[in-house]
């Protein structure tokens, strides 16, 4: 963490030793480390580790600074774009790559680090701007997008879990019976999130890229969205889970589904250690498979990554620190401890899982990760999908709240991805 020195020390450091103090201060090394995430035991894991780095290299001290998701992905492209932001990042957008730093030179031993993360480097490497043996940080965790169920109403309203081939309009209908079966509140939801919205339009059969260029809404998205409004009138899908916060902001709703309110919530398998730590005994709880659709029954992949930025003035102290971090000592404590899909192959890890709910629930995950279509895969990597995201947020939520009719709707989206276009074209 940052360090000050009183006037009066300094003082007296200056009587005793001024030139030696000047020195080791000039020698020490500040770096900024920004990181997000849903579960509080990890971000404290990570400022644990930051810490111990510290002990380890007396000449670097790491800031550690944590910060809402929603925060860090609006706010990083436009400080990184201006030459400014933090030394190393924890990131969801991939269209950062032309900020990374490459610290294969850097690093003490850097064929061992891309042996241990191997493929998964690739992700962060894009054609033409990174080099193609470039290190620029790791992936800290795969994710896929799935439903979690509240086990304890489905018992009591005597309603079965869905099927695996239960489709998306099952899987609402039941929950909806449940929440009129035990006086739930919230029958079905999902994140406030682009993302969370798309894995099921994948279902349906939607794509987002034709001909190389951003396509939304399709039939097959209209179909989609139109059940997600019809959901939100009926009272399956309540309007206040997307309708109460504005613009593009992102919402997680894990707290409602911890609280016994939601039946059905779509989140990911970072929710995983969170929801076993914070339900314990108060209730069963487990996830589905992807529901399905026309297309098939879809996982929506995703991803986080731990990255080195350019503009630091410390590019070594950066580069050991991700070394650090990276490593497979610290790589298979955070998967076994935190329940984390990590990059790195960590061969047998022993997740700590210590409820039959999580144990189950993991069980599902890890069957799931070879459901994710490649176009939903592609889509993650192509520059403007966060803009995507964001619109579909935005244009929903007008829906949901009454603001847009379904028709205005689709054409205020169709206006966005061609303005979308326009820029994209603008920028190559």
């Amino acid at each position: 963490m940052k360090t000050y020195l009183s006037g009066a020390f300094a003082l007296a450091l200056a009587t005793v030793s001024f030139a030696w103090s000047s020195v080791a201060m000039a020698e020490t090394q500040t770096i900024t480390f920004l990181f997000t995430d849903d579960d509080q035991a990890y971000v404290e894991r990570m400022e644990a580790l930051s810490k111990e780095f510290e002990t380890a290299h007396p000449d670097i001290k790491v800031n550690f600074v944590s910060s809402g998701y929603d925060a860090v992905a609006k706010q990083l492209p436009v400080q990184l774009a201006i030459g400014e932001g933090p030394d190393v990042a924890k990131i969801t957008d991939w269209q950062l790559a032309p900020y990374y730093l490459d610290m294969r030179p850097l690093m003490k031993d850097p064929d061992a680090f891309a042996k241990l993360h191997g493929d998964s480097l690739n992700t962060l490497r894009f054609p033409g701007v990174n080099d193609p043996n470039s290190i620029n940080g790791y992936v800290a965790s795969q994710t896929f997008n799935l439903p979690f169920v509240n086990k304890t109403l489905f018992d009591q309203a005597k309603e079965p879990l869905p099927k695996p081939t239960a489709t998306l309009k099952e899987i609402v209908e039941a929950s909806a019976r449940v929440a009129k079966a035990t006086g739930a509140q919230i029958p079905f939801t999902m994140d406030r999130s682009g993302h969370r919205f798309s894995g099921a339009a994948f279902s349906y059969g939607s794509n987002y890229v034709k001909d190389g260029k951003f396509s939304f809404p399709d039939d097959a998205a209209k179909h989609y969205i139109t059940d997600l409004y019809n959901w939100t009138k009926d009272g399956s899908f309540p309007k206040e889970m997307w309708g109460a916060a504005g613009g593009t902001q992102y919402k997680n709703m894990g707290d409602e589904f911890v609280n016994g309110n939601v039946v059905t919530y779509i989140a990911g398998n970072w929710m995983v250690n969170p929801f076993q730590q914070k339900i314990g005994d108060g209730f069963d709880w487990t996830a589905i498979s992807a529901p399905c659709g026309d297309a098939g029954c879809y996982a929506m992949p995703g991803g986080t990554a731990i990255v080195g930025l350019k503009r630091t003035k410390y590019p070594q102290a950066v580069a050991s620190f991700i070394e650090f971090l990276g490593s497979e000592k610290i790589q298979r404590e955070i998967a076994e401890n935190y329940v984390i899909l990590t990059g790195a192959n960590i061969k047998d890890p022993q997740y700590r899982l210590t409820s039959k709910n999580a144990k189950d629930a993991m069980a599902v995950f890890l069957a799931a990760r070879d459901s994710a279509p490649q176009a939903a895969r592609d889509l993650e990597r192509l520059k403007g999908s966060g803009a995507m995201y964001q619109l579909i947020v935005q244009r929903m939520s007008q829906l949901i709240v009454g603001e847009l009719s379904l028709e205005d709707a689709f054409k205020a989206m169709s206006a966005d991805v061609d303005k979308i276009n326009v820029a994209l074209a603008a920028n190559k």
